[in-house]
């Protein structure tokens, strides 16, 4: 059999075919998805927090920056301010100090966990609330659900991996 040589116009000519071919496929096939917004009667959004081992029920909705976590301010439940400063965290980044008021129940755990946990909730509420807010969110990591947890104690250990004092005599 003979060999047909091609030339380089001969390849060009059948890759400006393929493309053409697949791309009024491609038009069609990439819709831009629109995220709407998840707001309830009340105007407010609500999200599950978890940290360790607290859980935290936040609603957010448009106000004046009042933190209100088991009936509590936020100055008298989280007395630490590095504390405060984690629960804060979400409306710095997203430029949103003082426009959303967020009503919290947080159970389980210690302070550093539902503070955690909050801001957690915090983060998802709003990005129910305004989806645009997801990305800059996302980048810092207040979207992730931290999964350290204690390890559990073994038997035959002190604690989860500490061992008994060896004595050889």
């Amino acid at each position: 059999m003979a060999e047909e040589k091609k030339t380089l116009e001969d390849l060009k000519d059948i890759t400006s075919e393929i493309k053409a071919k697949a791309a009024p496929a491609q038009e069609t096939d990439s819709e831009t998805v629109v995220v709407q917004p998840k707001i309830d009667a009340q105007g407010r959004s609500y999200a599950t927090g978890k940290r360790k081992d607290a859980v935290a029920r936040v609603w957010i909705k448009p106000g004046k920056g009042i933190i209100t976590i088991n009936g509590r301010d936020q100055k008298i439940y989280f007395a630490r301010p590095t504390l405060r400063m984690i629960v804060n965290q979400p409306f710095g980044v997203t430029s949103r100090v003082g426009q959303f008021d967020v009503i919290a129940t947080v159970k389980g755990g210690g302070l550093s966990g539902q503070a955690g946990a909050v801001r957690h909730g915090i983060s998802k509420a709003m990005t129910y609330y305004e989806p645009d807010l997801r990305p800059a969110l996302k980048a810092n990591g207040f979207l992730t659900r931290d999964a350290r947890v204690v390890e559990r104690k073994k038997y035959g250990k002190a604690k989860a991996r500490k061992s008994f004092q060896f004595s050889k005599r």
